[in-house]
């Protein structure tokens, strides 16, 4: 029997070592094409643009971001107001993403907000961002400083696949 369970036990071990990859984990999450621009020195604003790819077969939603850049990063989007004025707004609830799509998050649109800067962001620096995303592990990923990009700079609708960053 002491064989019998030493199998056992080592099936279960490869098993739950495997499960993640069977299920939603972040080796079905792409980012491409992620760039970030600054709004002044230390202490001001900047954003992180990137298109996400969920590759998995299941929905996800990313409900939060993060960097040691900033003091505060958060989910914006632009939205109009009444009197037909666009506002920056924090994305409540999260931005879904579903199974086999991407979403870009872009100028104008949906983004990752850095505010209170925590080192000013010179062209070249790299902005390093973690994703919290509802239906699999987190992702990270290096964004490089580009000041001077134009929103239609780029590939397909102004986004340049420059490959896969990396994820965890």
């Amino acid at each position: 029997m002491t064989m019998f369970r030493t199998l056992l036990t080592a099936a279960a071990a490869a098993l739950s070592l495997a499960a993640p990859a069977f299920a939603h984990g972040s080796g079905e999450i792409h980012i491409h094409d992620a760039y970030a621009r600054s709004m002044g020195g230390m202490g001001a604003s900047g954003a992180v643009f990137f298109v996400i790819e969920n590759a998995g077969d299941h929905d996800i939603t990313i409900t939060a971001a993060a960097s040691d850049a900033a003091e505060m990063v958060q989910l914006h989007t632009h939205k109009e107001d009444a009197n037909g004025v666009m506002q920056m707004i924090e994305i409540e609830g999260g931005v879904p993403v579903a199974a086999g799509a991407s979403h870009p998050f872009e100028r104008g649109a949906d983004h990752v907000m850095l505010m209170g800067l925590t080192r000013e962001l010179k062209d070249g620096d790299v902005v390093t961002v973690t994703l919290t995303i509802d239906g699999a592990d987190p992702v990270t990923f290096d964004a490089v400083v580009d000041n001077a990009r134009k929103p239609a700079e780029g590939g397909m609708n102004g986004h340049q696949m420059n490959g896969q960053a990396p994820s965890n």
